[in-house]
């Protein structure tokens, strides 16, 4: 929609207040405003939740794997074939055997249900980054040390060089009965991978240390599983499920993870639609402030089109002050949203402050601090939904005084 210079004179004309006009500029001022928080807030929610997805999937794929061969039984034997067929496997990228029993964690007289964790060498040097204080160079096998999760490390009072002991209740039989099994191992490194219940649970050690732990012999518990297409996780490792069936079962992230991924899903798409009303209600702003723009240039109009403006003329010049108010506020909302998820942890500890409150408690939220991610796909559908309603908002008010009869409306005025 191109505007000649004279509708475009026009056009500006309008949206600058005049004498006696304050109301209306102040009422499509409100309409400006009002789109831009409902823009802002769009943003903010959305990139919100899908940085909070996204860092869920990146913080527990890379500790689980894409997918987990667990045998039947918890205990996998001919492992190491397994584990031959599964790397050999078209679209896998990694494959490494692991260990994981819940057990008993015992430090001073303080007791905590653990995950006593037993990983290759390789993938205990990949902590390497999350490590807050100690070492995981002295995690070697038969040397008795561990690293353990930073909130396990607070709730039990643990500190790198303490002595943690690890209870297995499925310890030797006796004649007396089953007496469980403990071991004191030395903490060289406490780690915080972000996601609560695993740095709360987690003692990482290495996997020869978790097989004598458990009493294990040469057995591990399952196999962890990365591929190239996480999305099309089934379908690659379809060819090894048929052949390990009556075995072992393949559990993929999105199994294992099936009930928190399906609620971020569906509070994904309830937040957008329940924000869009806020728009929404921005837009019968601008419908509201231009139909009373209308009625107070009822007498301009008449005027304009017994000087020869056509009725094109006057519809594309009230669809352009409607699409202007949107576009500013759409503008202004995005900057807005952007500045906001820049500063959105200060933000959240300025509020803490304020209110006293615990926004962001991680034992609820899983992560430790407030994530973000931008989709320009989807900032791209806000925008033209914005825009879109705003153009709609304009029609009626335009197509009114389009119709305008200059000989009724200077008879009577």
């Amino acid at each position: 929609m191109i505007l000649s210079p004279f509708e475009w004179t026009i056009a500006k004309r309008y949206m600058l207040p005049g004498r006696g006009e304050a109301f209306i500029a102040l009422v499509a001022g409100i309409s400006l405003v009002a789109v831009m928080l409902g823009v802002a807030a769009l943003v903010i929610v959305m990139s919100v939740m899908n940085g909070f997805r996204a860092e869920l999937f990146d913080k527990i794929v890379g500790l689980n794997g894409h997918a987990i061969v667990q045998a039947y039984g918890g205990r996998l034997e001919n492992w190491r074939e397994v584990l031959k067929d599964v790397k050999a496997t078209p679209g896998v990228t990694r494959a490494t055997p692991l260990i994981e029993q819940p057990l008993l964690g015992s430090l001073n007289g303080r007791v905590e249900a653990i995950f006593a964790r037993g990983n290759t060498q390789e993938d205990i040097q990949r902590l390497a980054p999350k490590v807050q204080t100690g070492s995981l160079a002295g995690l070697q096998p038969g040397s008795d040390n561990v690293a353990i999760g930073s909130q396990l490390a607070q709730n039990l009072g643990a500190r790198v060089g303490d002595n943690i002991s690890i209870i297995n209740p499925q310890g030797q039989s006796t004649p007396f009965g089953t007496v469980p099994r403990q071991i004191s191992y030395h903490i060289a490194a406490i780690f915080e991978i972000g996601i609560y219940d695993y740095d709360e649970r987690f003692v990482v050690m290495p996997i020869e240390d978790a097989q004598t732990l458990l009493l294990s012999g040469d057995t591990i518990g399952m196999i962890e599983v990365q591929v190239t297409d996480p999305d099309r996780v089934t379908e690659t490792l379809a060819p090894v499920a048929r052949k390990l069936n009556g075995q072992a079962v393949i559990q993929d992230w999105k199994t294992i993870n099936a009930s928190l991924f399906e609620a971020l899903a569906v509070e994904r798409v309830a937040m957008f639609v329940v924000l869009s009303i806020i728009v929404l209600v921005a837009v019968f702003n601008i419908l509201s402030s231009l139909i009373m723009l209308v009625r107070a240039k009822t007498r301009d109009i008449a005027i304009l089109r017994t000087m020869g403006a056509t009725r094109r003329s006057l519809l594309k010049v009230f669809v352009t002050i409607g699409l202007v108010i949107g576009s500013l506020g759409t503008v202004a909302g995005l900057a807005l949203g952007m500045v906001f998820l820049f500063f959105r942890q200060p933000i959240v500890h300025l509020v803490e402050k304020i209110t006293g409150q615990n926004l962001w408690d991680p034992s609820i939220r899983f992560l430790t601090e407030l994530p973000s991610r931008s989709d320009p796909v989807e900032i791209t559908v806000i925008c033209v939904m914005a825009l879109v309603f705003s153009f709609l908002a304009t029609l009626y008010p335009a197509y009114k005084a389009a119709s305008t009869d200059p000989v009724q409306v200077l008879r009577y005025e």
